[in-house]
């Protein structure tokens, strides 16, 4: 099983026995926050007291983490991610990636003489427990437990304890011995949270998996696990698998979890977890050289707001306001990008754009879609892996009974075969329809679309009105972002000469990190097809453009002004103005 490999030489354990308080000369240097959150936690302290100072400073400690912490050249700072586990990001001397390290109640305990022998006490008290209906019946039942069979020694100090767990070892008690197991105060909350954390939890990923922060995590094979964090971009965990025999069990328990077992017959699985995260893991060094590997993508519980994509610098507040304008009148919008571009983030933000009246329909193979409005109909496909039952449904036939269910809006998660000739299909027949595809560019886009196994005639292209294209760039600082690098109308096909014709509306400019309104005064969808919708002559057409400015004012003073960020927040204050005709 993978271990955790601090990046650091530990100062003696010895050491760390003392207690927080203000004759210590460490603890007085901690800020104050730090300081409290050490009193409330006695394995943070136990950790920072293990920290080598000459070589580690103190951290900062922070409750929340803001995107101007990524400006630091070196990272050294503690943060909590709760239930009791902190996270120390810490850039070594040399530079590199940062090092991500888990402060959890388990990590300065030693565990293990007297572990293996509360698991096996466990087994034959947890008769039926798994089959509680939810976590918290199932942790609070796990927690009963742990204190059945373990009892907290009072009566003589930490090294008495683990004497007597070593003299118990030597003896060899065996698992039907009722009397209770001796542990120390710190043992007891380590045991506590590890048996949690393994049975109901991720395991060892699961302080991982609740940090807020955090957007891939993946392991490759033998080595570190490595994480995509949202302020220190590329990190490395303290985890480590040292053999294909430890990442091999690691990945089938984590499958037979997860209720997707994989196999030699069958390697490869893509799956969903509890919080909406998606998983995909690779068995076996047949189909990976390098080993059995994994990835998961995390989505937060809240999507990122339109607003928050414009603090990033995805977008501005000029092209938000116009492709409010798009969506609100019923135009087929695609998101395009590489992979890890934030599609599917941009998409989830601009369903705020959408009327609230609207019914909307979301097909998808993984469920990443986050729709906020009441009438939502979120369907999913199935693939049954071998041997399970159960029948097969696929995007292609979820996409065909859309059509009868009388959406106003169809979403679809991402199109990659025969459901895109389903999705223009249903724009013909004026559904609005809105998608993420796998291209870099509006050139790839049409190729991919109209070439096999896709196979969209070209007739059909100019259904599809706004592409916007989104991708992972770097900046001219060095950074890496993400940034709608332009936003496309598709005017039509030209079968004469066999070409496409679309205008380019908004471009990102690499140089100065700015967008511009390129298509002003040359907006096809805005003079042609909304100024017609909202009621505006065609000698007037120009008037479109101011709407498209109040719109953005708009947009700049909710966000400026009043401070209105939160995805929920601006969807009901948009619903509000939508309504009094205000947006």
């Amino acid at each position: 099983m993978p271990r955790t490999l601090l990046p650091y030489q530990q100062k003696d354990p010895g050491s760390t026995r003392r207690k927080p308080g203000d004759k210590d000369e460490l603890y007085r240097l901690l800020p104050e926050l730090l300081q409290e959150a050490c009193r409330e936690n006695r394995h943070l302290w136990d950790y920072l007291c293990r920290l080598p100072v000459d070589e580690i400073p103190v951290p900062e400690y922070r409750t929340e983490l803001k995107r101007a912490h990524s400006e630091q050249p070196y990272y050294n700072l503690i943060y909590p991610v709760g239930g009791g586990v902190f996270i120390h990001v810490y850039t070594p001397p040399s530079g590199g990636r940062p090092n991500y390290i888990s402060v959890e109640p388990c990590l300065t305990q030693d565990l293990s003489i007297v572990l293996p022998e509360v698991e096996g006490r466990l087994v034959d008290e947890a008769v039926g427990l798994m089959e509680r209906e939810t976590d918290k019946d199932r942790t609070e039942a796990l927690t009963r437990l742990v204190e059945k069979v373990c009892t907290v020694h009072r009566n003589g100090n930490t090294s008495t304890t683990l004497k007597l767990q070593l003299a118990r070892a030597v003896n060899g008690k065996s698992r039907n011995d009722r009397e209770k197991i001796h542990v120390t105060a710190g043992q007891m909350e380590a045991l506590k949270y590890m048996i949690i954390r393994d049975k109901v939890g991720m395991g060892i990923l699961e302080p991982m998996i609740s940090d807020p922060y955090i957007e891939d995590i993946s392991c490759s094979g033998i080595g570190p696990i490595f994480l995509e964090h949202k302020i220190f971009k590329s990190a490395q965990a303290a985890i480590v698998f040292e053999s294909h025999e430890d990442i091999d069990d690691f990945v089938l328990r984590l499958s037979e979890q997860i209720r997707k077992p994989v196999t030699l017959r069958s390697p490869i699985v893509d799956a969903t977890l509890p919080d909406g995260s998606r998983i995909n893991i690779v068995f076996g060094r047949e189909v990976s050289r390098r080993g059995s590997n994994f990835t998961i993508r995390k989505f937060s519980e809240v999507p990122l707001s339109i607003m928050e994509l414009i603090e990033f610098g995805s977008l501005n507040y000029e092209m938000a306001a116009y492709l409010s304008m798009v969506i609100e009148d019923g135009m087929n919008v695609f998101v395009v990008g590489e992979t890890a571009s934030g599609k599917t983030t941009l998409m989830n933000a601009l369903t705020t754009f959408m009327p609230q009246n609207h019914k909307i329909v979301s097909i998808e193979d993984t469920p990443e879609l986050q729709v906020p409005h009441a009438n939502w109909i979120r369907e999913v496909s199935k693939n049954p892996a071998p041997g399970e039952k159960g029948a097969h449904v696929s995007m292609f036939e979820l996409l065909k009974a859309a059509l009868r269910q009388r959406p106003d809006v169809i979403i679809v998660g991402e199109i990659r075969g025969e459901e895109g000739n389903i999705a223009f299909g249903a724009m013909q027949t004026g559904h609005q329809v809105m998608s993420t595809f796998h291209a870099s560019n509006v050139e790839k886009l049409i190729q991919r679309l109209t070439g096999h196994p896709i196979n969209v005639p070209k007739t059909y292209m100019d259904n599809l009105n706004v592409v916007v294209c989104q991708n992972a760039v770097k900046l001219a600082s060095g950074k890496k972002a993400r940034r709608a690098t332009s936003v496309n109308e598709i005017v039509g096909y030209d079968s004469v000469s066999n070409t496409f014709s679309y205008v380019e509306v908004f471009r990102w400019d690499p140089a100065t990190d700015t967008f511009d309104f390129v298509g002003k005064r040359n907006s096809y969808l805005l003079e042609e097809k909304i100024a017609i919708r909202r009621g505006i002559p065609p000698a007037q057409k120009w008037k479109i453009y101011d709407q498209v400015e109040r719109r953005k004012r708009i947009l700049e003073k909710l966000h400026i002004d009043k401070g209105v960020s939160d995805f929920y927040e601006l969807l009901k204050v948009l619903g509000m103005a939508g309504r009094e005709g205000l947006f």
